[in-house]
């Protein structure tokens, strides 16, 4: 019980502490120099510049039914670090916005020099989700929805981000000039680099090459709780004379704690060997 615990707060921790770094880039580079974010938090962002609605309580109200879609389309388990990051997230937004409100912190305005805030923007949004998504949370949002047309529907989770990000942030060009949209896709570039270096490098994809005694209950562990597909290898070992499985699958950078979390369960014996993959082609990556 104590080593669960232990390993639940490993992970909520962190999390908790992303989404703080992430709040506090929103108010203190975002907001104050009416830049953009893609999915749920631009739809705050755009309430708070066109109706002065506080971007702590938008953001939890439209999370609300994302969480009830996710928990029926997407199960418990995987919904739980999702409603943990989105929690914490409204929370530390709050906290800020109270901290603003009070004086205790003086956001960043330039006036001349939009390029720096984008820059440090971009920094330190990339350093909090970097955060959350090495620990294995998210802060909903387009997340869920993603996820749930995915698994109905087939569609790339990427493609489903990217095309609620373009609509959000041209929308916005109805509330603020060209030129902050402009320095919102230099600082979502930047956070992407930024999230990239700290989760798991620049790369693409990673290639796991699994050598284990329980190749099919691994095959259908992975196919199940990831959706990714599977290709298993007969083997043998050549110090032990034994047959062997070997397993092969291609996942995603973010995912690659939950694959390790999954083989850990299945055959904690099993030998591990993850390999760096460049111009990943086909479903559920880029397409051809």
């Amino acid at each position: 019980m104590e080593k669960r615990l232990l390993g639940t707060l490993r992970s909520w921790v962190p999390i908790a502490c992303g989404t703080a770094i992430y709040a506090f880039s929103l108010h203190y580079f975002v907001i104050p120099n009416e830049l953009m974010e893609g999915g749920v938090t631009g739809i705050s962002l755009l309430l708070n510049y066109a109706l002065g609605f506080p971007v702590s309580v938008t953001t939890l109200v439209i999370n609300i039914p994302l969480f009830l879609i996710g928990w029926r389309k997407i199960g418990k388990a995987a919904m739980v670090n999702t409603v943990l990051g989105t929690l914490t997230l409204s929370l530390f937004l709050r906290l800020m916005e109270v901290a603003i409100g009070r004086g205790w912190i003086v956001p960043f305005r330039s006036d001349t020099d939009f390029f720096l805030a984008t820059l440090y923007a971009g920094v330190t949004i990339g350093i909090g989700l970097g955060i959350v998504f090495r620990f294995g949370g998210t802060t909903g949002g387009t997340d869920i929805i993603a996820s749930v047309l995915s698994k109905s529907n087939g569609w790339s989770i990427g493609q489903v981000i990217l095309a609620v990000d373009v609509l959000v942030i041209g929308t916005s060009l109805l509330y603020i000039p060209k030129e902050k949209v402009l320095y919102t896709l230099v600082a979502v570039f930047v956070a992407s680099r930024t999230i990239d270096f700290i989760t798991e490098g620049a790369y693409s994809a990673k290639a796991f090459t699994i050598m284990s005694d329980k190749g099919e209950e691994l095959a259908q562990a992975i196919t199940r709780e990831m959706d990714r597909g599977v290709t298993l290898f007969a083997a043998k070992g050549a110090y032990s004379n034994t047959d062997k499985c070997v397993v092969y699958s291609v996942v995603g950078r973010q995912e690659t704690r939950k694959l390790k979390s999954i083989v850990k369960q299945v055959d904690p014996q099993a030998f591990i060997v993850i390999s760096d993959v460049h111009d990943v082609l086909g479903e559920g990556f880029r397409g051809r």
